[in-house]
């Protein structure tokens, strides 16, 4: 039996971010109870055109909660808020997006909680801080810190990230936070309240973008494909055959073998281009070059050659398109046909847990009930009736 699977977490979160740390954890082995509310976790509810509208598990739904248990209560009646703080007793790690005084008011708090379980991990996931109360929805963090302003060209209205990155950041703090928790938790015995929000997680994505105003005293502008300190990286060059390719050069040697492989090896001596801040200050020279030569080569034939010259390049591809390499069959999921991608990118020489598939709504309840808590078939049948679970 494996440290994980001993772990009982306590999901009371829904949309993205909150859910992906218990989607970790269940791919883990820890066994995650996803509480929701009656109506289910709103993600069931955003449905693509194509989706069966009495299907309680939608695609949006499906991408986080693999592996996990669903009880679905209702936490306005007594009877199901009583249960939901049993559970918490009996859990390793709480994980809530509830608004700033949400829980308090609840009831479901770290305060209110660690008394009868000092050794709960409790993980918070705010928009915007503790003392913000505002609704940190993904969008309205990649506009107000940063990144949307970024991911635009130069004069042209900016694009929002057709990922919702700014809730994944998050989870991957958070997720940091609670290994660390856990670690410190063997040898004290004593659980912790651990905080993450939206918006610092993005702001502190920001990385190298941040440092050049911080160090540099430059203001990242949008620039499209191109990057502020690299050229050419980022670049897309069609190619004959009309597929463009785009290359990632992050050294002098990279781009002598490129344009040497391109057949122009003299660029590499242009003063232009002799080194990468030449090659920043004169890229859309650089760019016209390279578009030249580019245009003149079949992709197909090209990139097994930029790639055996250890050269940066990629294809751009369609999300289809990535999911067929063997880098995205290597994440895949099939239960009886529902296909998904595992959130767990890393590879250990742990065993691989078999997931279950996302669950209906109220799916395990009486599993929950009567395994955790020792209920009889009697008493989930009565909380049913009473409409305090579905």
């Amino acid at each position: 039996m494996s440290f994980f699977s001993e772990l009982l977490v306590l999901e009371c979160a829904s949309v993205l971010a909150g859910p992906a740390v218990g989607a970790f954890f269940a791919e883990m082995g820890a066994t995650v109870i996803k509480l929701e509310p009656l109506n289910g976790d709103v993600t069931r509810s955003w449905k693509l055109k194509t989706e069966a509208p009495e299907n309680t598990v939608s695609a949006y739904f499906s991408c986080v909660n693999w592996g996990k248990y669903s009880l679905s209560v209702d936490l306005k009646q007594a009877e199901g808020l009583k249960l939901a703080r049993q559970l918490a007793q009996k859990a390793d790690i709480l994980i809530a997006n509830y608004k700033p005084g949400a829980a308090e008011r609840l009831g479901m708090d770290y305060a209110s909680l660690k008394t009868d379980n000092p050794g709960l991990i409790y993980t918070h996931l705010t928009g915007y801080g503790a003392n913000d109360t505002r609704t940190g929805y993904d969008a309205l963090i990649q506009a107000e810190s940063g990144f949307l302003y970024l991911n635009a060209r130069p004069g042209e209205q900016p694009v929002k990230i057709p990922v919702a990155l700014m809730d994944l950041l998050a989870a991957h703090q958070l997720k940091e936070a609670v290994l660390v928790s856990l670690i410190e938790r063997i040898s004290s015995g004593q659980g912790d309240y651990i905080e993450v929000s939206l918006m610092q997680s993005a702001l502190a994505s920001l990385a190298n973008q941040a440092s050049n105003w911080l160090v540099a005293g430059t203001d990242p502008q949008p620039l499209g494909l191109e990057h502020p300190n690299i050229a050419p990286y980022g670049s897309l060059y069609s190619c004959s055959d009309g597929r463009e390719l785009m290359l990632a050069i992050g050294s002098d040697a990279q781009f002598r073998s490129l344009v040497k492989l391109l057949g122009a090896p003299e660029l590499a001596d242009d003063l232009r281009f002799i080194s990468n801040p030449a090659r920043v200050q004169s890229r859309e020279a650089l760019h016209q070059e390279l578009k030249t030569l580019f245009a003149s080569q079949e992709s197909e034939v090209l990139l097994p050659k930029l790639w055996q010259a250890e050269i940066p390049a990629g294809k751009v591809q369609t999300v289809s398109e990535a999911l067929a390499t063997p880098a995205g069959q290597g994440l895949l999921i099939d239960q009886n046909g529902l296909k998904g991608l595992r959130t767990r990118a890393f590879h250990s020489s742990a065993q691989q847990i078999e997931l279950k598939a996302p669950p209906a709504l109220g799916a395990d309840t009486d599993w929950v009930l009567q395994n955790l808590l020792d209920f009889d078939q009697s008493r989930c049948d009565n909380l049913r009736k009473q409409g305090v679970v579905v």
